[in-house]
Order: C-alpha cells, then structure tokens, then sequence
C-alpha cells in the first residue's frame, strides 16, 4: 500500500476531485486504481486568502513495484499496517480487578475480556445516563440551586470528557483506540480528522456500548463501588475490599489495574497509607477562557469562516514566560461549554466540553500555567492534592457558594481590577457564575503568568485578548500532581506484586487516547504475567 501525503484540496473538493489529484500524482489511469482511503485530513489556514484541506491517503494500485520506480522521491511511501502480537488467552486464577471506568479502565476490561478473563469492573458513580439523579437527589436536600449541572464523582478523567482524541504519543494502539471507538458508535471520520472529536452527546453512547460489550463477552460491571483498600499479603495483591452501595466486600484477586483518575484523593490517601509507592509530579493549574466562537473562526479562517466544510475552527497556543513556567491552551472547545467538575463538596474547579455538532455561541479552553512540586508547600507526596483542594476551596467561596464560579473579564485580570459587570461576552457556565477578582482563589504567579500568555496569545491569534472574554475559575485538574511508581519491565507498582497502576491518575497518560493506550497495554502485561 503507498500513502501520498501533503495533497492540498479546495474547501469544495469531493472524492471525485481527490481521485483525479491521487491519479495525476501516481502518474496511473484509473484502472490501476483498486483503493482508496483517506489516512488524515487537516486544514491549512495559514494563508487567510487560501484557507484549503490537507489530506494524506492510502492506495492500492496495480504493478505498485513498477509505479513507484516511475515516481519522483517523495511523492509517495509504502506503508504497513502496525504489527500488534494477538491475543493470548487469559489465565487468571480469579478473575482480575479493574478499578475506575475512565478510557484507561474501559480499554483496560475490554482488552481482558476479549481474551477471555472475564474482568470485574469497579465504577465509583453511576452510568453516565444515570447520572442526573445524584443532581436531583442533592437539589432536593438543598445542596445545589434548584438549576444546577453540577456532576460530582471521584476518579475517572473520562467522566467530564467531550471525545477529543489528539494524542501526541506514538503507538500501535492508538488505531486500536479509535476503531474500537467507532465500532461502538463513534463517527467514523475520527480515524482520519487530523483533530478528532466524538462530543459529549455521541460519547455517553459510545461508553454505553463498550461496557455492553465488555459484559457480553463474560466481564461484570458493578457501578456505585468505591475501592476501600487492597489485600496484601507479603508484597502480593491477594484481593480488593470495597463498599458496594453500602455494604462492604471482598473480592479475591491476584491481579488489579488501578485506573482511578486524577481526582480519588481518598483513594490514593489509603493506597499511601498501605505503602504503594508513590511520587509527586508537575502539572498546571489555570482558568477557562471563552471568546465568541465567532470571533475565534473569522481569526482563524479569515473570509472563509462561514464555509460549511469548516466548521467551528480551534486554536492551540503557547507562550514561554520569564519565569520559565510557561502558558498554554489544553483541551480546546470549539461551540462548547464550561462545565461543572467538582468532584467533593465546598470545593470548585471546571472543565469544558462540546457536543458534536459544536454549535454553541462560545468557544472555550483550559489556560494553563506550570506549576512545579515546590509550589505545593510540602514534600509528602500527596501535598499537591492537599495544595488544589485549598484553591478550590477558595474559588468556592469566591463565586459565594451554591457551586457558582467565579469569573474575570479579560480586560479587567490585565488591569489589576475586581471584574464587577460583564460585557458582550456571555459565560456558560451553570450553574451561574460571580464577577469576582480571580487573585482571591488564585496564587500570584499564576495571575501573573497568565497575564503574560494572555498578551503574547493576542499576538498569535488576533483577538484572543478580547476585553469581555471571559476567565472562568478554576480548572485545576489538568492532570495528577502525583505518580505512582511502576516498574519499566512489568508496568507492575515497585514492590507490590499484582498491582497495575495505569492511567492519567498514576501519572502515566495525558488526555483519552494515551489513558485508553496504557490501559490496553497493562491489561496486555498482567495476562503476560499470569502465563508465567
């Protein structure tokens, strides 16, 4: 098979167009042509007058050894699909323990229940379908405003997740990944869109899916189950206990995956307390920032911003800063939302998401700011949980409770100044927001630096410093500020036989794709190390 990249197309183009572009690259007819599939399609808007499609595809011709002996070097190189080594079938003497349901514990089930370990899949919340009723049964005892989305839930990265699937690893998974994804429901351009994206909407489905699957083929899914702590005897895992909608369990196993998210502070308190090793680990810490989508597509797509082929457009930026921290955007939503992500009670942090369709009036984006161990005040491991509970706590009561954020005009955090009305800019967020002064919830150097990345992102995209864009606070889990140590050989936690810390919150993957990949991985390494 020849791949043939860096095919520029007009915005209008259709696989008619493509075809004749592939043809006239090979230099073949159409005869010779048996296939054709796209590989990536990206859009090119560097050029504001000429903004058009970059699409790389996969052919099969006829003769291909005589076709590319004809071509110029560079025009097109074979490819072969990954090579990924099969399945073997699974030998556990009790059935291993996946603990957490984001897409590092759904891969992780799902690559064990396909070789046949009929895995126990422990999920801390309900399903997400179910989910509003925790909301409803929190509004009625007055926890929440009567017209509150607020989701609360430890553990998990996926439970507040909209589907985007950009990943800067490298791996034979990653296809695994998507396919799997669009084999439950998934639309099928994300394997080829340069910027994949399910939405929230589609996603809920999707998940659905795979744990039917994964139940399907001999697996058990037990919802509203929080693990409490882990049977050890002698540095071996011999079984998990856990609190199951009240009652307490044990579950013998010789084997648990632990994909609890970034956020199970209790959790990871207790798998201290019982000696897992552990570490602390640098992350980032910032705000979300919403502009008119409008705004963000006409500064990216210039006059061609409406093109129905477009769609809503994204950006992704940096600034390096003088204190070497850095500022950049994280998990952009184009026609998205700001959402609620509080995950315990009197303590306040958001996210963003978008649907499908990305329709909505505002873009959003995490803006973020590093933040380094010696930030947290303390060099117990888990002093950078203890250090953003204290921010969120603030930025609580900061939006005067109720679970409302607080938030900052643009023109307002550059000028040293409360933000006391809004302006054109409209926030999402529910449920509702406080015109407040974000250097009230946030440290110092974070305010500062985002001043600097806010400016220097003005310069990058012609807008971004918008004086009535808002800054919504706080998003403080981009990542865990901690890592639990496991050894290279066998993705094992040092010391501990039998258990497999996998995931964003073992500090071993940033966004769904990297999670989802290592969770194939170590469900691959624990089936090794049962065959043994």
């Amino acid at each position: 098979m020849l791949r043939l990249d860096n095919l520029s197309l007009p915005l209008d183009w259709t696989m008619a167009t493509l075809t004749e572009a592939v043809l006239r690259k090979l230099r073949i007819s159409a005869d010779m042509l048996q296939s054709l599939t796209l590989a990536k399609k990206s859009v090119d808007a560097r050029d504001k007058t000429d903004v058009h499609f970059v699409l790389s595809v996969d052919v099969k011709v006829k003769n291909e050894d005589a076709v590319c002996k004809r071509l110029k070097p560079g025009v097109a190189h074979r490819v072969n699909p990954p090579v990924i080594p099969p399945l073997q079938k699974a030998r556990f003497l009790h059935p291993p323990v996946v603990v957490g349901a984001g897409p590092a514990g759904l891969f992780a089930a799902l690559t064990l229940a396909q070789a046949g370990a009929n895995p126990i899949l422990i999920e801390r919340g309900r399903p997400v379908e179910d989910r509003t009723q925790d909301v409803a049964a929190m509004q009625a005892r007055g926890e929440l405003d009567p017209d509150s989305n607020v989701q609360f839930g430890e553990g998990g990265a996926g439970a507040f997740s909209d589907g985007k699937l950009t990943t800067g690893t490298k791996s034979p998974y990653i296809r695994t990944v998507l396919q799997t994804f669009v084999d439950h429901g998934a639309p099928e351009d994300i394997l080829y869109l340069s910027k994949p994206h399910i939405g929230t909407d589609r996603l809920k489905g999707v998940v659905a899916s795979m744990r039917r699957e994964i139940i399907r083929l001999g697996g058990t899914v037990l919802f509203e189950t929080r693990l409490t702590e882990l049977i050890v005897r002698a540095s071996h895992v011999e079984g998990v206990r856990v609190q199951c909608r009240g009652e307490e369990r044990e579950i013998l196993t010789d084997c648990v995956l632990l994909a609890i998210g970034h956020s199970a502070r209790d959790t990871m308190q207790r798998l201290f307390q019982q000696g897992v090793m552990m570490v602390q680990k640098p992350f980032a810490m910032g705000v979300r920032i919403e502009h008119p989508q409008a705004l963000i597509s006409q500064s990216q797509y210039g006059r061609s911003w409406q093109h129905p082929a477009l769609g809503a457009a994204d950006y992704k930026l940096s600034v390096h800063t003088p204190d070497g921290r850095g500022v950049y955007t994280f998990c952009m939503c184009p026609g998205g939302e700001v959402i609620a992500a509080a995950s315990q009670v009197e303590g306040l942090c958001v996210n963003g998401m978008s649907y499908h369709a990305r329709a909505g009036r505002n873009a959003n984006a995490a803006l973020l700011v590093g933040v380094h161990p010696g930030d947290y005040g303390d060099d117990h491991p888990l002093a950078g949980f203890v250090w953003q509970r204290s921010i969120e706590q603030a930025a609580y009561l900061l939006g005067g409770g109720g679970y409302k954020a607080p938030v900052q005009r643009v023109e307002d955090l550059l000028s040293g100044r409360a933000t006391t009305r809004l302006g054109d800019v409209l926030p999402t967020y529910q449920p509702g927001v406080t015109p407040a002064d974000l250097r009230d919830c946030l440290p110092d150097f974070i305010i500062e630096n985002l001043k600097v990345g806010i400016r220097g992102m003005d310069g990058q995209l012609r807008g971004f410093a918008h004086p009535d864009a808002v800054l919504t606070g706080v998003e403080t889990r981009s990542s865990s500020p901690v890592r639990l140590n496991r050894e290279r050989a066998t993705l094992m936690a040092e010391g501990l036989d039998g258990l497999f810390p996998v995931g964003e919150g073992a500090g071993y993957a940033g966004g769904i794709v990297s999670a989802a990949v290592d969770g194939i991985v170590a469900a691959r390494a624990a089936m090794e190390r049962s065959l043994i």
